[in-house]
């Protein structure tokens, strides 16, 4: 079975869950790997040559089970969209969604994904001045205050991601945990690279849809914020 492409950190945003992978999770990976998959190891060569034109290349860190990205794919076809995961669930359950197993193509031709670490991706695979969009839909919060170091979102990052947009690309963030959007808001605004669309809080945007995640948090009272950040410089 695939594993996560995963180069040595001291701290890590997440950790590696061992969930079982469904029958059809594993045969996506099998047989679709080669064709949506890229490898890390391949470095910018394979992020540049993943697809043909000069599209829009859209990013997601940390997509989950992937259902919406496979939704964005879909209706903007125009774009090209590459998807980060570390979990191989995940990761199979987009491939699934994504590719034909009965005849053995694509169903999607713009979208593809690395089963790795983002900041590996992100330093080692994708050159800078290279995307129109990065987005982050409801990253782990990490609660406690003694694991907030754990949290994706901090200043390193932010300035990594921001040297990969191109100018005038965007930086779209989501979070239902309102102390992890003041601190997601803070970080964005100290980078000097970016600026902010509004003043505060975005609303959602028409790109991003609405999560069965979301549905559920504002069930539970939870109000989602969007953050929406320009690359100005």
């Amino acid at each position: 079975m695939l594993q996560p492409q995963i180069r040595q950190k001291p701290i890590r945003s997440y950790a590696i869950r061992a969930g079982r992978l469904t029958l059809g999770q594993k045969n996506a990976l099998d047989q679709g790997w080669a064709t949506i998959g890229l490898d890390l190891d391949a470095g910018q060569q394979a992020f540049v040559s993943a697809f043909e034109g000069d599209a829009p290349r859209i990013l997601e860190i940390g997509y989950g089970m992937g259902k919406s990205l496979l939704e964005m794919a879909k209706t903007e076809p125009e774009a090209n969209f590459v998807g980060i995961e570390v979990h191989s669930p995940g990761v199979g359950s987009l491939i699934h969604g994504a590719f034909d197993l009965e005849a053995s193509r694509a169903r999607l031709t713009n979208l593809k994904t690395y089963m790795a670490d983002a900041v590996d991706v992100l330093r080692e695979a994708v050159p800078e001045n290279s995307l129109s969009r990065v987005q982050v839909y409801f990253p782990d919060p990490w609660h406690k205050t003694k694991h907030h170091k754990r949290r994706l979102i901090q200043p390193d990052l932010v300035k990594l991601i921001s040297s990969r947009l191109k100018i005038g690309g965007v930086l779209h963030l989501a979070t239902d945990w309102e102390p992890y959007a003041k601190h997601m808001l803070e970080v964005l605004s100290s980078e000097s690279s970016l600026l902010n669309s509004v003043d505060g809080y975005a609303t959602r945007p028409e790109w991003r849809p609405v999560t069965k995640f979301e549905r559920r948090g504002e069930g539970l009272g939870h109000q989602v914020h969007d953050l929406v950040f320009t690359r100005q410089s």
